[in-house]
C-alpha cells in the first residue's frame, strides 16, 4: 500500500498544506494516519474520499 505525506496529499488535491492540516483538525477530508510524528495518508483514503465527492455525499466537498 503506498502513502502520501501532507505536501503530496495538498499537491493532488492542488490546495495548501495548511488547507489539508485545517481538514484534518475539524474531522473532514481525507483520514490521515499518524506514522511517529507524521501524518501519512493511504492512497486508498484518497480514493475512498474521492468517491464520496463524486457522489455528491458531502456538502462543502469534505468527507468525514
Amino acid at each position: 500500500m503506498r502513502y502520501l505525506t501532507t505536501a503530496e496529499v495538498a499537491e493532488r488535491y492542488r490546495t495548501a498544506e495548511s488547507t489539508v492540516r485545517y481538514w484534518r483538525h475539524i474531522g473532514k477530508g481525507p483520514r490521515g494516519i499518524n506514522v511517529g510524528k507524521r501524518v501519512l495518508y493511504p492512497e486508498a483514503e484518497l480514493l475512498r474520499y474521492e468517491h464520496i465527492l463524486i457522489q455528491g455525499q458531502e456538502e462543502w466537498g469534505l468527507a468525514s
